[in-house]
């Protein structure tokens, strides 16, 4: 498990046609009631092209993690989210697009036991294969991403 930027992050116009993957965006209002939506959109797409159940269970706690940080942790007044899977379909790429410039890094301690918080970040390092974040030329803030193994 790496964290990296990509050179040059996956945005809604520059993958729509792109014919070596298949794509799904969608945007919702940075709201916490968003973020049951982001996860049943995500379990709807993820089982509609036939990925693994332990795919599936990752990628909903991935967008839920990474969802639940951007209506938190930013003034966002809308988030995208976009799902990508690889033409050999080994990895799932997921991003979460927002509005905020502040940078995204997994806290240098861990949460207590008694803490509500403070875990989601290191969620997603242990569960993608790799991840970071960069610059979103779609939303003017951030996206962090994550991949994930679709099929070994």
């Amino acid at each position: 498990m790496t964290l990296s930027t990509p050179s040059a992050p996956a945005s809604p116009s520059s993958l729509a046609g792109t014919a070596s993957r298949r794509e799904y965006w969608f945007g919702l209002p940075a709201l916490a009631t968003s973020v049951r939506s982001a996860r049943d959109t995500v379990r709807d797409r993820v089982r509609a092209w036939n990925l693994p159940g332990d795919t599936c269970c990752d990628a909903v706690l991935l967008v839920s993690e990474l969802t639940t940080n951007a209506v938190l942790h930013t003034s966002s007044g809308h988030v995208l989210c976009g799902l990508t899977l690889t033409r050999d379909e080994r990895r799932l790429r997921i991003e979460l697009h927002d509005e905020s410039d502040t940078p995204v890094s997994p806290p240098e301690t861990r949460a207590g036991p008694g803490q509500e918080s403070g875990r989601g970040l290191l969620l997603v390092r242990q569960l993608s294969y790799s991840w970071g974040s960069a610059h979103s030329t779609w939303a003017g803030g951030k996206v962090v991403w994550a991949e994930l193994t679709a099929h070994p």
